[in-house]
């Protein structure tokens, strides 16, 4: 997609603070995180949602790079959050598929609020 900001990412014409990159997905910091440790894995081949035709290859790829972005940002002993937001409804802002990593500070159960 041509103007697709993460498909403008994966192309490398903007700039991210990348945390994880191969052939098949791009992990950077959120902009705007929501969370200590809030990180973004994209596939470099857009897809526009889960309803999309996505190979199970490339889900096996977001969730393997959610794994060791959890291990760089020394989040996987403590826990952290895989997040999918799906569509509209589930308020998904961009419309590439991505995946937020969430962590570092203890989590409340419910919406993505964290407890002091």
């Amino acid at each position: 997609m041509e103007r697709c900001i993460f498909c403008m990412i994966a192309r490398g014409e903007l700039e991210a603070r990348k945390v994880l990159e191969n052939d098949d997905v791009i992990a950077f910091d959120d902009i705007a995180p929501q969370a200590p440790v809030h990180t973004l894995i994209i596939p470099k081949v857009h897809y526009q949602s889960m309803e999309s035709n996505l190979p199970l290859g490339s889900l096996a790829a977001l969730f393997t790079a959610a794994r060791e972005v959890a291990r760089i940002k020394d989040i996987a002993d403590s826990g952290y959050r895989v997040i999918v937001n799906n569509g509209r409804d589930a308020n998904q802002t961009v419309q590439h598929l991505h995946v937020h990593v969430m962590g570092g500070k203890h989590m409340s159960h419910g919406m993505v609020n964290f407890e002091d």
